[in-house]
């Protein structure tokens, strides 16, 4: 289970054993989602939060999206480099507010 981002709380990360579509999931305590980045011509065009046992609270789901829209690119190539490539990626813990 590769963590790729902390960011004020929130853990984002892969399951060893995860499929396509590309997919983050996000924990904070004992809640999780998960968001599947969907792309269209290689642009992100949406990101689509699946429904979990304990989700996110409010907050934590807009900041977990903010998150990913800002660094989609990067989850991406770290989804690329994990399942494809079999290289484990580096946890970056992100410590500046995203507006």
């Amino acid at each position: 289970m590769p963590k790729i981002y902390e960011y004020f709380g929130l853990i984002f990360l892969f399951y060893s054993n995860d499929h396509l579509p590309v997919h983050v999931h996000v924990k904070s305590d004992e809640n999780e989602s998960k968001y599947i980045l969907k792309y269209e011509e290689g642009k992100l065009v949406d990101i689509i939060q699946v429904k979990t046992k304990s989700p996110l609270n409010e907050r934590q789901n807009r900041d977990s999206i903010k998150f990913i829209k800002k660094y989609h690119k990067q989850i991406t190539e770290k989804w690329h480099d994990f399942f494809v490539l079999h290289k484990s990626p580096k946890c970056r813990k992100i410590t500046t507010k995203i507006k």
